[in-house]
């Protein structure tokens, strides 16, 4: 397989799906134990995958030997060897799982699938999307506008990252949470609490303050990491924190001047009742 891995993931009726693009071969690669949770609604689809996976080899199935293994993050934040297939693959090992979501599941694959290539082909494609899909879930165009530079500013400092070797998972997440303690004085599993969140995306529950400081921070981060070249980790925590404290003294001041906390327990679910009302009163005026 390539070395030129990106990884992200997608959602079918809510449930994650891995995918990871690979430059070298020009393809992408979902993760087959996903899909197998997915179509046959297993509390253990890693045993029900190999279970199907040796019968299949036993019958001489072509497409089980020619199944690629890649690292993706697991639901406990370690990097696992995972059994991936394109979604031609997909489609013939799908025959072989009685299932009701089959058929959604292949038309699901193949929609994925066929936007995710043009998407690599023109990245603006990836950002009208992200952009559809805020905004039918609810979210002013303002915010959306916002989250999206976030998320642009986000890439930017990974990149910057992956550069000084910081390693992808754990060392991330490290390197997160030292600028959200920095800035906000709690940890991203902490500010998660606050707002009252277990799995979701913690800056899809963002206001648009909060948003604009954790750009700030990283941003800051990525300025300086350029400037001062870490080489190890621990060089790398120091900037975060640096750049986090940025962020983090604007924060003390914005709330000396307004006389409340920038961190709010507010959620996804608040603002969208926010964009729902606004709309109603317009509707009514």
């Amino acid at each position: 397989m390539g070395k030129e891995i990106k990884e992200r993931v997608e959602l079918f009726e809510e449930q994650p799906i891995r995918a990871a693009w690979v430059e070298s071969e020009e393809e992408w690669y979902f993760s087959i134990v996903d899909v197998v949770r997915v179509l046959t609604e297993s509390k253990d689809a890693t045993a029900y995958w190999r279970k199907l996976k040796q019968r299949l080899k036993e019958e001489g199935n072509e497409t089980v030997t020619n199944c690629h293994g890649l690292r993706m993050n697991a639901q406990d934040g370690k990097r696992r060897l995972t059994d991936v297939a394109t979604v031609e693959q997909l489609f013939r090992i799908i025959q072989s799982v009685p299932s009701k979501k089959a058929e959604p599941v292949k038309l699901w694959l193949a929609q994925v699938g066929r936007e995710r290539i043009e998407e690599t082909i023109d990245p603006e494609q990836a950002i009208d999307r992200a952009l559809e899909t805020y905004l039918k879930k609810g979210y002013s165009e303002e915010w959306v506008h916002q989250r999206l530079l976030a998320i642009r500013i986000r890439n930017e400092l990974t990149e910057e990252w992956q550069k000084r070797g910081v390693r992808k998972g754990v060392e991330f997440a490290i390197l997160t949470d030292e600028i959200s303690k920095a800035w906000s004085g709690m940890s991203t599993r902490q500010y998660k609490n606050l707002k009252g969140l277990k799995k979701e995306n913690l800056r899809d529950n963002m206001t648009d303050l909060e948003l604009v400081l954790t750009m700030l921070s990283e941003a800051t981060t990525k300025e300086i990491s350029e400037v001062r070249k870490p080489e190890t980790l621990e060089e790398n925590k120091e900037i975060a924190r640096a750049g986090g404290n940025v962020a983090g003294n604007a924060r003390k001041e914005i709330e000396e001047k307004t006389g409340k906390p920038v961190a709010s327990s507010k959620n996804a679910t608040d603002l969208n009742q926010l964009v729902v009302g606004v709309i109603e009163d317009i509707t009514e005026e």
